[in-house]
């Protein structure tokens, strides 16, 4: 079974380990978005295993829909049909039911969703989701939530967070009937749950108390960078992150810029995953230790210097700012996998730089460094 170990602390920061069926996860983590089970422009798993990526980050609602939960299942589970053999995340489908809000409908149920491919209806719900991610085989498994669009009216959060405690305990069961099957891909699967409650912090407080009782290999905090400011974020870190078990894993959902990840890990975060150094890529925004950088600028036409001067990645060791920006101009798909490589290669540095720091009982200094200048653009 999983092991966490906390192995150094730092105020709220932790430094640990977490063992796994997979292989060890050293944290704090970033995973690596892997939608449909790769990177987006063109980024593979071998490239991912040059940059430092510990765990990969594959959508369960996604997948299912094409190219099916079951033909995974034939071909081995997800591990050996991407040809990735370290831990691998998967969502339960929860954040659609915000993403997708015009294309679902809530029950005690479950969600039904229209599929965006064809139109399809689709119905998800614990069992469904469970099933998706036991026939994918990840390393860890996300309990299927209702991901709370903010700010929302306090009564109907109330109602939601019961909701989705009482499909927590539908996940649980169903996750122990799969892991029982003979024919599971991992029957070691964990199950992580995840916390609700908006912007209300004596609902995420209640909530998380809650599901900590049912004492899961992991927790996680849903609902957050999803219409809140920053700062109101950081509160809610601020209520919630005491009360999460000491001796779990602590999971911050779809967060975050190297910022929110500094601010992250200050209030005690362990895991942390988002699409914003892929999006940002797609239009050459990179970030580096001096700053961010948007390549398409007029004042990198002749700049035959790296992206930054400080990084090993792909990207650095080989191309100035200048070609990679007249490929972006040119629209030439490797301006977009250079840059992704990039961001990708300076989130794990990040992570790692942040768990020497603790290690060294450093952070605090770490912190009040990078917590301003890793939003700001470079000179």
């Amino acid at each position: 079974m999983a092991r966490f170990t906390v192995l150094k602390t730092e105020g709220a920061a932790r430094r640990a380990r977490f063992e796994t069926v997979h292989g060890v996860i050293e944290t704090p983590v970033f995973m690596n978005v892997a939608t449909s089970a790769a990177i987006r422009g063109g980024v593979s798993t071998a490239d991912l295993e040059e940059i430092g990526c510990q765990v990969a980050l594959c959508n369960t609602y996604h997948l299912n829909i094409r190219p099916g939960s079951e033909l995974i299942k034939r071909l081995g589970g997800l591990h050996k049909f991407m040809d990735w053999h370290a831990p691998i995340l998967t969502d339960s489908g929860g954040f659609q039911v915000f993403s997708l809000a015009k294309r679902r409908k809530i029950t005690e149920e479950g969600v039904r969703f229209t599929s965006y491919i064809d139109g399809a209806s689709i119905f998800m719900g614990p069992e469904e989701s469970m099933k998706v991610q036991s026939d994918l085989g990840s390393t860890i498994a996300m309990a299927f939530d209702e991901c709370i669009e903010n700010p929302s009216p306090y009564d109907y959060v109330e109602r939601s967070i019961e909701r989705t405690t009482r499909w927590l305990e539908r996940c649980m069961r169903e996750n122990e009937r799969l892991d029982s099957l003979p024919d599971t891909p991992n029957r070691e699967q964990l199950l992580f749950g995840i916390g609700q409650g908006g912007v209300y912090c004596d609902l995420r407080v209640r909530h998380m108390k809650q599901i900590a009782a049912f004492d899961l290999p992991g927790y996680a905090i849903g609902g957050l960078s999803v219409g809140e400011s920053a700062q109101e974020m950081y509160r809610v870190l601020d209520a919630v992150c005491p009360v999460m078990p000491f001796d779990k894993p602590r999971y911050l959902m779809g967060v975050g810029t190297p910022v929110n990840i500094v601010e992250g890990v200050f209030r005690g975060v362990d895991f942390f995953d988002c699409v914003f150094p892929l999006k940002g890529a797609q239009h050459g925004n990179v970030y580096t230790w001096e700053g961010r950088r948007r390549l398409v600028a007029e004042r990198y036409r002749l700049d035959d210097k790296p992206i930054s001067e400080s990084c090993s990645c792909p990207a650095c060791r080989r191309y100035s700012r200048a070609y990679i920006r007249h490929l972006l101009k040119a629209d030439e798909r490797l301006g977009m996998r250079l840059c992704i490589l990039h961001n990708l290669y300076f989130y794990n540095d990040l992570m790692k730089k942040i768990r020497d720091a603790i290690e060294a009982g450093e952070f605090a200094a770490f912190y009040q460094k990078y917590r301003v200048l890793l939003g700001e653009l470079a000179p």
